[in-house]
């Protein structure tokens, strides 16, 4: 029997060359959306472009203001705010994982404290409404459960769940 090298080994050990130059690659994922520093060279080492290439073009669109880790973690945080409202917790985790420095995300990410219990309320009224008819216990289980996968702190999710079910309404009458 000869010993002979599988197919799948030779094609990976020849590395393969992305279309295209690595500053292209990186204006087109800019064109879908603002995108952190980090997370573009993240996913250009991944596309296989070299990693001199890569530091080269983010630097170029950093000096012309394409690339902005603060512009990128306000619109995060605007999106937490008005649009998917998200607790501070959830917010400041999807800032670190997309690699923006925690100073910037702690600075840009504070405010959102000043108004977490008015947005966890929002969402439990929301949820409440379609969750009508349900086994109360069952509803304010999902709605605390909800809250609190969004980044919302414990005492929060439950004391937004009991509102928006009016649960212990009627021991405070």
């Amino acid at each position: 029997m000869s010993e002979r090298t599988p197919r799948s080994q030779t094609n990976s050990e020849r590395p393969v060359r992305p279309r295209g130059t690595a500053k292209d690659r990186a204006l087109r994922l800019l064109g879908v959306r603002d995108r952190s520093r980090r997370e573009l060279e993240r996913r250009l080492l991944r596309a296989g472009f070299e990693p001199d290439e890569v530091g080269v073009a983010l630097d170029d669109l950093t000096a012309v203001g394409l690339i902005d880790d603060e512009r990128f973690a306000g619109a995060v945080v605007h999106h937490a705010r008005s649009g998917r409202l998200a607790g501070r917790r959830a917010v400041m985790s999807s800032l670190l994982g997309a690699g923006v420095e925690r100073e910037t995300a702690e600075r840009v990410s504070a405010p959102l404290g000043e108004d977490e219990a008015e947005r966890a309320q929002t969402l439990a009224d929301r949820q409440a409404e379609k969750l009508r008819g349900q086994d109360p216990e069952k509803a304010f289980r999902r709605i605390a459960g909800l809250l609190a996968r969004r980044g919302f702190a414990p005492g929060i999710c439950f004391s937004a769940a009991r509102r928006a079910l009016r649960i212990g309404e009627d021991e405070k009458a």
